[in-house]
């Protein structure tokens, strides 16, 4: 125990019957949010839970961190110690997921959501899998007003703004959100 970091995690949320859908293929909270548990040992903060936002890609480079060793530099993730040692402390402004939709029975239209998860807010763009600039539809949800994201108010007159803003966000991607103490 005293040389042993205990990581548990899912690899993905599930819907029971949320958005008239089953299992786990979307890009919704659902599909996407899950569970994430970490035990190091000399934890100053066992048992804190924290709203920072990490991804699964955070997790390897973390192990690598506390195992002492040195970090490759083509991750995409970030080690999230500095969280584990202060879990109020500020961290990245938003995570990132994606997931395809298939051609409908015309055989056209097949696409790729890029979602975006901030704090309060969840982006998701759906791109033609052929063409990315080529924008099929946008979807934003309100979480601190709708957490189950059952009302789409990206088209919403009053959010025009805050599209344009959550989409400047978007297209900076993950190395956009990664703390400003971290960015490398």
């Amino acid at each position: 125990r005293k040389n042993t970091i205990i990581v548990l995690w899912g690899d993905h949320g599930w819907k029971l019957g949320e958005h008239d859908a089953w299992c786990k293929h979307t890009t919704t909270e659902n599909d996407t949010n899950t569970a994430l548990l970490l035990s190091v040992p000399g934890m100053q903060h066992a048992g804190a839970k924290t709203k920072s936002i990490v991804e699964f890609v955070d997790i390897y480079p973390t192990l690598v961190e506390f195992a002492g060793l040195p970090l490759p530099s083509h991750l995409e993730g970030m080690s999230f110690k500095p969280v584990v040692e202060n879990p109020t402390r500020p961290w990245k402004t938003a995570a990132f997921s994606q997931y395809p939709r298939n051609a409908g029975r015309s055989g056209t239209g097949a696409l790729m959501g890029y979602s975006m998860r901030t704090e309060r807010y969840r982006l998701t763009v759906w791109v033609d899998r052929g063409d990315h600039t080529k924008v099929d539809a946008i979807e934003l949800y309100d979480h601190q007003l709708d957490p189950q994201e059952n009302f789409n108010v990206a088209k919403a007159p009053a959010n025009g703004e805050l599209v344009e803003q959550l989409m400047a966000q978007w297209r900076k991607g993950w190395q956009g959100a990664k703390p400003v103490l971290a960015k490398r």
